[in-house]
């Protein structure tokens, strides 16, 4: 799918609804949804389900969706109309009462092969008159790796079971054969089936709901308020499109590198049009397919595009109404951003979907600066997997975790710490005391990370620090996806940037090792520690206006170190009494810091970047004077210098940060 624009709900009219009976109906509807959400959260198997990583719609007979969950993530909020328009479309004229599909296909529209889910059709006077709709991320689907998250893999072969368009229920009849043959296909098939039938039951629920207001109002009523629902939402975005500023605004944003290709990063780049006709982007000239999972199909790529632009219009209802008021040209298959069957896809998440999220919040931070926010730290998942020697049967297990992080500093206020991805806002963290009970990884930190937030007039909100032991476990592997260790989460408006992502192995010991941002398969063995930082937010405006007294707050709160206090902000700070908060600002001397670093930060990222490779590796400088003074680019084990990932990163450092330092 080249070029789409959101699908068609009829006129933007005006309600032919009386407005109690079309605020009714349209609360009704989203009540109704959310008492799938609910059910889903106390009836499912899957951890990772229960932590929230899962969504619910409810479409019309057309599959355009009429209203999302209040606690959805964002991931699936562009997709689920995708998936329920490929049910109709594979089983057209062939769906009855009682019938339940399942789908996770990534090439009609789905997210990544993880996420399943289950569409049931909802009949009223013998014809369809909606679509409920609940999607899940099951822990495993099979493939190559433990979790189906598998680096390596450039076409999707590996990455676990396709699920094209198929029946589950057949007028209310379980087809076990066709359930057994979907999670016999997982690493644990026991769990996969509970999910399964709990997101079935989780679309009864909605069904319930729909057809007691069909029993109220009666069957014309709620479909003319579905439709109504949609055109309430197209026109409220078109009316606020009309007093915005009209013309085009572009950017581009990097994931850290194609590992078929020699170092650099990889660019994604986006147009956006305002002409009073709607919103418009073009994502064309992004890079071609990478040779790693971290590729965006189409269904994908319009979702973080809805998302990235939803965000600057809190208060709209998402649904289909809202997709007609954007149109997207996201360009041919074959690449990044639209990389079709059979590239791999199921890293999407932390590859182009954030970024292209940013980029939008980036866009949209010129058009409505009330609203502007830095970059957000990058979505990512750390899976252990393996066999649990706790148990005699030595069940296969998978410890599934993501962090949270921080993100971007704001136009009147510091960016929220510790924060679920953009990616995803309604995802909780998981609870180490219920990982630990599930798996044989035991949780050894688990913290806000001191000088993640960017630096900025405003601070980029704080990361998290994340470490662990494998105790008792057999044949355990490793993987993690994530992105941003080199395309490190940016500032704007002169903000500088945060921390970059990355995974060490043994950290502190002779057998430390840096894995990276992007691994899969590396063994582990009992014993084995890891830790991880997730990044902050980028920072908003020159760190040098933050007055002294706001970087003070920062230090006694354990956001920002003495010396970065200095190094970033240039203020100079005293410890009297730590353990009392008893800090002191030497006034005269930031003041002589920061003309000092006024005076010389413009040379700074302009110098000999080879210079500061060195000094790294010598240990005579420190990895956030490398990225945040220097904009050097490096291998964080090694200290090699990527030299065309440098250029590119000072360029855009320059762009956002530079650019806006008062001389």
């Amino acid at each position: 799918m080249s070029e789409a624009s959101a699908p068609a709900v009829g006129a933007a009219r005006q309600t032919a609804l009386d407005p109690v009976t079309f605020e009714v109906l349209k609360n009704a509807f989203a009540t109704s949804v959310d008492l799938m959400s609910e059910q889903i959260l106390r009836t499912c198997y899957s951890f990772v389900i229960y932590s929230r990583d899962f969504s619910s719609a409810l479409c019309d007979a057309r599959g355009n969706t009429v209203m999302q969950g209040s606690g959805d993530i964002a991931v699936h909020v562009g997709t689920l109309h995708f998936q329920a328009k490929a049910v109709i479309e594979e089983f057209d004229g062939d769906i009855h009462p009682g019938d339940v599909f399942a789908i996770n296909d990534p090439y009609r529209g789905g997210t990544h092969f993880n996420d399943v889910s289950f569409v049931r059709p909802i009949f009223s006077k013998g014809r369809i008159i909606a679509f409920a709709q609940n999607k899940g991320h099951w822990a495993d689907i099979g493939g190559k790796v433990p979790g189906s998250f598998d680096v390596s893999a450039s076409e999707h072969f590996g990455e676990g079971l396709r699920i094209t368009p198929i029946r589950v229920w057949s007028g209310g009849k379980f087809l076990h054969d066709v359930a057994q043959l979907l999670v016999a296909n997982t690493r644990a098939p026991e769990q996969a089936l509970g999910d399964l039938h709990a997101q079935s039951e989780a679309t009864a629920v909605c069904e319930r709901e729909v057809l007691r207001l069909v029993d109220r109002y009666g069957t014309e009523t709620v479909e003319l308020a579905m439709q109504e629902t949609q055109d309430y939402v197209e026109r409220t975005v078109r009316r606020r499109l009309a007093d915005l500023p009209q013309g085009r605004w572009e950017t581009v944003d990097y994931m850290d590198l194609d590992p078929g290709k020699s170092e650099g990063l990889v660019p994604i780049k986006i147009v956006m049009t305002l002409d009073g006709e709607g919103i418009h982007y073009n994502l064309e000239g992004s890079a071609d397919v990478v040779d790693t999972f971290l590729n965006s199909g189409y269904g994908t790529t319009f979702s973080a595009i809805y998302a990235g632009t939803k965000t600057f219009f809190p208060d709209v209802p998402l649904n289909s109404g809202f997709y007609a008021a954007v149109t997207a040209e996201i360009g041919p298959e074959g690449t990044v951003v639209n990389a079709g069957w059979p590239y791999a896809v199921t890293g999407f998440c932390s590859g182009p979907y954030e970024k292209l999220m940013n980029g939008i919040f980036e866009i949209w931070s010129q058009i409505m600066p009330e609203r502007a926010m830095a970059c957000a730290f990058n979505l990512e998942y750390l899976l252990v997997g393996g066999r649990d020697a706790r148990s005699e049967d030595n069940p296969y297990f998978m410890w599934y975790d993501w962090m949270a992080g921080g993100w971007g500093g704001r136009s009147s206020k510091d960016g929220s710490n510790a924060t679920a991805p953009v990616f995803g806002v309604g995802l909780a963290v998981q609870a180490c005391e219920g990982q630990e009970r599930l798996t044989p990884v035991l949780t050894t930190m688990h913290q806000i990370g001191t000088d993640s937030g960017g630096p900025g007039r405003f601070r980029g909100g704080c990361g998290v620090e994340k470490g662990g032991t494998l105790t008792d476990a057999d044949a355990s592997v490793m993987s993690y996806c994530c992105d941003r260790a080199r395309s490190i989460t940016w500032g704007i408006e002169g903000g500088l940037p945060s921390i970059p992502h990355g995974v060490w192995l043994n950290r502190d010991t002779a057998d430390e090792r840096f894995l990276g941002s992007v691994f899969s398969s590396v063994p582990v063995q009992p014993g084995d520690t890891f830790y991880r930082p997730s990044a902050g937010g980028g920072g908003f405006g020159d760190p040098l206006d933050r007055t002294p007294e706001e970087v003070l707050e920062d230090v006694i709160d354990g956001y920002v170190s003495i010396e970065r206090a200095d190094a970033d902000y240039g203020v100079v700070i005293t410890a009297i009494d730590p353990e009392l908060d008893r800090y002191e600002i030497d006034r005269d001397a930031t003041a002589t810091k920061r003309e000092w670093i006024r005076e010389h930060r413009a040379e700074w990222i302009t110098s000999d970047a080879e210079e500061v490779a060195a000094k790294y590796r010598a240990g005579d400088l420190g990895l956030l004077d490398v990225i945040r003074r220097h904009g050097v680019i490096l291998d964080w084990g090694t200290g090699e210098l990527f030299e065309e990932t440098t250029r590119q990163h000072r360029e855009q450092m320059s762009r956002r940060s530079a650019a806006h330092w008062a001389a």
